[in-house]
């Protein structure tokens, strides 16, 4: 199926804001972007790739003293969401949404540490 640009970034943010809001807590320094396609690099993880997930991961809260950083403020973490092929595998709207929610789901169970393996067993791989 096929999309414009606008419609697809409505279906994927209408998708962010159906996860649990308890997720958006512990989430710091990380975006979610759509790009048309992966890169040859980023084919190069394996897998038909509908998102991927880029950073280092979720390191738990740190302690701060009021008013001072943690640190350097990094690059952020990056999940991506590759329109073409996410549309390439939805028969229409609704599934497209699905299918868009269920990879921020699985990219944001990577950010968490938790693996393909893992995913697997809880049905979302």
């Amino acid at each position: 199926m096929q999309v414009s640009d606008q419609e697809f970034e409505q279906i994927a943010a209408d998708a962010m804001d159906a996860l649990p809001s308890r997720l958006f807590e512990l989430l710091e320094n990380i975006a979610v972007i759509v790009q048309d396609e992966p890169t040859p690099e980023q084919c190069a993880t394996g897998g038909d790739l509908l998102g991927l997930y880029e950073g280092r991961g979720y390191s738990g809260p740190g302690p701060l003293l009021p008013g001072y950083m943690a640190g350097p403020v990094a690059m952020p973490d990056r999940i991506l969401l590759f329109r073409n092929a996410l549309c390439a595998v939805s028969n229409d709207e609704e599934e497209l949404f699905r299918n868009v929610y269920e990879t921020l789901v699985h990219e944001f169970a990577h950010h968490f540490g938790i693996d393909d393996d893992r995913l697997d067993e809880l049905g979302w791989a």
